[in-house]
């Protein structure tokens, strides 16, 4: 949601009962050892397209992430376009849980990250059911947030959700392209949808309980296979022991093994799309943040992101190294040479 987001880990939407909880323990944490550290970021970078005149020129910026690939990822992204425009930025990424880094934001502890807006809408503001419409969804986020001193700027049209995906074989077999396709293939074939699943995607309601409501599904119980995150992309790239499989759509997986993702039709998963998630007295004091992201945010979209988590997750790479090198192809910033 992991090397990325690790089976349970990934989806961090819990709950606002949870969420409380974990709200009180990420306090402590920060009252503690948990977030008073962080590495100064030393790259030598400057304005590409973005951060020209280095309007963060002064400003000191703590960025921070959650531990999987694909936030990591977007954290270095953040600190690397502040210090480009001339901030002093301090690396606080790979903080262990959702409320962790939620709350380095809060209480400014950190300035700023990229968070999802479905875990907004549902881990930490406490709502139940999300907002099918991505741009609404964002907007309530936003709106909301503001009274907790969060500012969350327009959002990417990277969107980190569930899906389910099959093998090439698979896919030119049974012919399905949607979830509604699978509902009618279960109906004329029960023994043909068989679905390797994280425990949690089992059991939640907005897994595969939620999702086989939607779509009139009812799948037998024999037929769901349930393990770890990364067995359920083996096991349904090799399709076996399962045709479909559940998998995240931003995951460099799925195109490293050459899956298949079906389509939602009936926009039954939550929106999960990235924005930049600002503390609002960072904001007020360094204004320039926003232009300084906008065009950034705007470029990330799932093909990005797939791409990104396949060099960390596939290839090995580094995280910062990863996040460098695409702004540095796309242009956003240039290798210094000393400022």
């Amino acid at each position: 949601m992991r090397g990325r987001r690790g089976a349970a880990g990934r989806r961090e939407h819990r709950g606002a009962r949870v969420a409380a909880v974990a709200a009180v323990l990420a306090a402590v944490l920060l009252g503690g050892c948990g977030l008073v550290s962080g590495s100064p970021m030393t790259d030598d970078v400057a304005p590409g397209t973005v951060g020209r005149g280095l309007p963060l020129k002064g400003a000191e910026l703590t960025v921070t992430s959650k531990e999987f690939t694909e936030n990591i990822i977007l954290g270095q992204i953040m600190g690397l376009v502040f210090k480009a425009a001339g901030a002093t930025v301090i690396d606080k990424t790979n903080i262990q849980g959702t409320i962790g880094a939620r709350e380095a934001v809060r209480t400014g502890t950190a300035d700023g990250m990229y968070e999802y807006t479905g875990t907004g809408w549902i881990t930490h503001l406490g709502h139940v059911k999300p907002i099918p419409d991505p741009q609404r969804q964002w907007e309530a986020v936003r709106d909301a947030d503001l009274r907790n001193g969060i500012v969350w700027l327009p959002q990417s049209r990277l969107n980190n959700t569930y899906a389910l995906a099959l093998n090439a074989a698979n896919e030119k077999k049974y012919q399905v392209r949607t979830l509604s396709d699978v509902a009618a293939l279960l109906k004329k074939d029960p023994g043909a949808v068989t679905l390797c699943v994280e425990n949690e995607f089992a059991t939640r309601n907005d897994g595969l309980p939620g999702m086989a409501k939607a779509y009139g599904m009812n799948v037998p119980p024999g037929n769901v296979r349930r393990m770890t995150g990364g067995v359920v992309y083996t096991e349904t790239a090799k399709g076996t022991s399962c045709t479909f499989g559940e998998v995240f759509t931003t995951d460099g997986r799925i195109k490293a093994m050459g899956l298949t993702v079906l389509a939602d039709d009936k926009h039954f998963f939550p929106n999960y799309n990235a924005a930049p998630e600002i503390n609002a007295a960072a904001l007020r004091k360094h204004p320039q943040i926003a232009a300084v992201l906008a065009p950034v945010t705007a470029a990330l979209d799932n093909e990005v992101a797939q791409k990104l988590n396949a060099k960390v997750d596939v290839e090995g790479q580094d995280p910062h190294a990863v996040a460098k090198e695409w702004l540095l192809k796309e242009g956003f910033i240039k290798e210094g040479g000393g400022r």
